[in-house]
């Protein structure tokens, strides 16, 4: 009798611990925690991640869909490793939370290999819509072209990444596919194989980067192909100019990044200061790429967001933040302080701190007292204007950015 309760005993253990090495049946999504979040990263290509509040009614809304577009997809693809669907407590997992900047209730994000995507999920918000989003990030996000003619007929605007390779068994491949999948967003790959690629190939593997409206003035990427960071990071530099322009094309999908804007409203013809500011941004705040989007608008199209800053045509080139609630003026002449005592990245370090927003509510924050005498009580003009409260305009941007009617948002400030 005793030997057979110490069987079962053995048996319900191994159960148990069996159980408890495999995930969450098909119908659930995993919790995720500071303490597995990486390990859960780690043994997926894929980690779709909902974060959200209990206290949220939209992410109480979006719990069951969630849940029923997780079960809808493992289904499709079953084999472990491919794809996980997860969700984060943010009131209970606070140091996740920030680590990914959550500023809105529910997020969603994906992570390809351990990375968050850029953009995250902003699309429809049904059982249909979250799986066809899955399954889009699980093609091949390189195409393959197959003739010499086809190299020529790739699309003219876009930023275009071309591999030259052997055969798809070879190493340089795999890396450039594993950096094809991170960046699938942001450029078009492609790739040629064998006789197709051999003319391009000379004697071995080559990744070359076309600019938008260019034939054959390709840049070559110089470096180790199976280097997968520096590979990363040259094909990142060429797919995403630190400095962009912003049109009444791209204007909304800008705005779907989510990050401020720092733009420099100019004349067409004066592309001797977007120059300088793409040098200056280069300069001081390489730092801030993940955190601002540089932008440069044609001031003579862009002229509401002028009007709306008090300025006109007359006054290009001008500098400004939208932080999606209030714009602020840089506070001095951009052609002779743009380079200067890095006063660029002071106006940024100010969005960030909240001086700009705090400023406008409460007025310039005081300096230090000068030292006062009997004989010099009288306050001048300047120190009561500075206790005057500042008033910059509301955003132009404002009503691209994400809706209170399907978010609950952490701050004001985006």
């Amino acid at each position: 009798m005793e030997r057979r309760q110490y069987c079962l005993l053995i048996a319900a253990a191994t159960l148990f611990s069996v159980l408890s090495f495999f995930e969450p049946s098909a119908a659930d999504t995993i919790q995720l925690t500071e303490g597995n979040i990486q390990s859960i990263f780690a043994r997926h290509e894929l980690v779709f991640v909902n974060f959200y509040a209990d206290w949220c009614r939209f992410s109480q809304i979006l719990a069951p869909v969630f849940d029923e577009s997780s079960k809808k997809i493992k289904e499709e693809f079953p084999n472990p490793g491919k794809i996980a669907f997860g969700r984060v407590d943010c009131d209970a997992e606070t140091s996740v939370s920030s680590s990914y900047h959550i500023s809105k209730y529910p997020t969603l994000k994906l992570f390809r290999n351990g990375q968050a995507v850029k953009k995250e999920y902003r699309g429809q918000r049904s059982v249909d819509a979250l799986a066809e989003y899955i399954r889009e990030q699980l093609r091949d996000p390189i195409q393959e072209v197959k003739t010499s003619e086809g190299l020529d007929e790739l699309e003219a605007k876009k930023r275009n990444i071309i591999g030259y390779f052997a055969d798809k068994e070879s190493e340089g491949y795999k890396t450039y596919m594993r950096v094809a999948s991170q960046l699938r967003d942001d450029c078009p790959f492609y790739a040629a194989f064998g006789p197709v690629a051999e003319a391009e190939r000379n004697g071995a593997d080559t990744i070359a980067f076309r600019p938008p409206n260019t034939h054959r003035q390709d840049k070559i990427f110089t470096g180790a192909i199976t280097n997968y960071d520096h590979l990363q990071q040259w094909i990142f530099d060429k797919c995403v100019p630190l400095v962009r322009e912003i049109t009444f094309e791209n204007a909304e999908e800008l705005t779907e990044e989510g990050l401020p804007f720092l733009i420099l409203f100019h004349h067409p013809d004066d592309h001797d200061i977007v120059e300088k500011f793409t040098a200056e941004v280069s300069k001081q705040l390489l730092s801030e790429k993940n955190n601002v989007n540089f932008l440069t608008a044609d001031g003579l199209k862009f002229t509401h967001p002028l009007h709306h800053l008090g300025k006109s045509t007359n006054d290009l080139p001008v500098l400004a933040i939208d932080s999606f609630r209030h714009m602020y003026v840089f506070p001095h002449s951009v052609k002779e302080n743009i380079a200067k005592s890095a006063l660029l990245k002071q106006f940024i370090d100010d969005l960030h701190s909240g001086k700009l927003h705090r400023e406008f509510h409460h007025g310039p924050d005081p300096t230090e007292p000068p030292q006062i005498t009997d004989d010099t009580k009288v306050m001048t003009n300047n120190d009561q204007d500075a206790k005057q409260p500042t008033s910059p305009p509301e955003s132009t941007f404002k009503k691209l950015k994400p809706s209170r009617n399907r978010y609950t948002l952490v701050r004001d400030e985006l």
